[in-house]
């Protein structure tokens, strides 16, 4: 095991000292979640408010399966849906009881449930990346970048292709 002296660790500490950090860049705040065991997030200009998804959920007959059913939200019915279908993820074996983002975009607003609300941060928008070719057919019309959160990859998804596409019945 080999040690560091105190010169190596005065010259780390100098360099880290030197580094820029450009206090001007433009930020996203991200909403990130977990979903069928995968990392995904919507930037957070078209979430409204994150329910703790203990709420009183109600069936509608005759709706499809992505929709769990509405809630409501201050005198606001609002729907609750799944991506699951839609991102091409393993539909949950019971029922999905975890947060409800209430998201708005493309002239819709409807909740999303999520298996787990991970983190709400704001990031330097140089830390988003395009997509690669290799992403999964599934999820190439939705994912709008890439990010790293704490060592895991971040689908950022495209809300609008979501509820776009949900309103054209492929949900």
């Amino acid at each position: 095991m080999s040690q560091t002296s105190v010169d190596e660790l005065l010259a780390l500490k100098r360099e880290a000292a030197n580094e820029v950090v450009d206090v001007d860049e433009p930020t996203v705040k991200l909403v990130i979640f977990a979903l069928g065991g995968k990392y995904f997030a919507f930037r957070g200009q078209f979430i409204k408010e994150v329910l703790p998804g203990d709420e009183r959920l109600f069936y509608v007959p005759g709706m499809p399966p992505s929709v769990q059913g509405v809630i409501n939200v201050r005198g606001d019915i609002e729907s609750v849906i799944l991506l699951h279908s839609l991102l091409d993820l393993p539909t949950p074996q019971e029922v999905v009881s975890g947060s409800i983002l209430l998201g708005q975009a493309s002239g819709m607003h409807s909740g999303i449930r999520v298996d787990e609300l991970l983190d709400v941060v704001d990031l330097p928008l140089s830390q988003l990346q395009n997509p690669p070719e290799s992403l999964p057919e599934s999820l190439q019309p939705y994912v709008a970048a890439l990010v790293d959160f704490s060592g895991k990859a971040v689908a950022v998804l495209d809300i609008e292709k979501v509820f776009a596409d949900y309103q054209d019945g492929l949900g």
